[in-house]
């Protein structure tokens, strides 16, 4: 496993509840429109989907990995970003409770991705990078702990979608732990909730439901 390093990939981060009476429709957006069409923008280099185990503060979460922050500034991501298709405008009425962030990717160790994560939404300016450093160090030496990445906010980036809302909008950093097993992923949230008593915001753990690799996308046809 590789050691903790800093980044300049960047991460978008969105959290969300979804109208239950069309919950299937806003899956299956997801899992054959939504995922592919934003991992083909250049730059993006995969996405993952899970749903929430524990916690109650909201069912789904999707991140999209890209190469560095300027990816969400080019033209081919504005070009998506203000060209949204038909299905995608009418599912983002059906979110609620929603979080958008274009997240920094400022630390990072391990590789690869779980069957589950566990995530904890920190307090701004509450824990110093150092303390953080050493939680994700140590958590690397659990078993079952395969990847950890310490997600920084963009302030001008993370623009909110219409779901969000806006007053007493807090841009928090997040820290999220790839693991194998559920089990790991629970204790490994309990690991982090004694760690940071008092800094956290929200904590959560998610099972993996996909995740997309830009490779895996075969090349479009005319």
């Amino acid at each position: 496993m590789s050691k903790i390093h800093s980044t300049t990939e960047a991460q978008l981060f969105v959290w969300s509840d979804v109208d239950p009476d069309h919950e299937s429709d806003f899956n299956l957006w997801y899992d054959r429109e939504h995922m592919e069409e934003r991992v083909r923008i250049e730059g993006f280099t995969g996405a993952r989907r899970y749903r929430a185990v524990s916690g109650s503060a909201r069912r789904y979460l999707a991140l999209y990995r890209a190469s560095a922050l300027s990816d969400f500034t080019s033209a081919a991501y504005k070009q998506a970003f203000q060209h949204q298709t038909q299905w995608s405008v009418t599912n983002f009425t059906r979110m609620s409770n929603t979080r958008r962030r274009v997240m920094q990717v400022a630390l990072e160790g391990g590789f690869g991705w779980g069957s589950a994560v566990a995530m904890v939404e920190l307090a701004p300016g509450a824990v110093d990078q150092d303390a953080i450093r050493d939680q994700m160090e140590a958590l690397m030496a659990v078993e079952g702990v395969l990847r950890v990445h310490y997600m920084v906010p963009d302030e001008t980036l993370s623009t909110p979608l219409p779901s969000e809302q806006t007053e007493g909008r807090v841009l928090a950093p997040c820290l999220v732990v790839d693991v194998t097993t559920e089990p790991v992923a629970e204790a490994t949230l309990r690991q982090m909730t004694e760690r940071f008593e008092g800094a956290i915001r929200e904590a959560q753990t998610f099972t993996l439901l996909w995740s997309l690799d830009e490779h895996d996308l075969p090349a479009l046809t005319d």
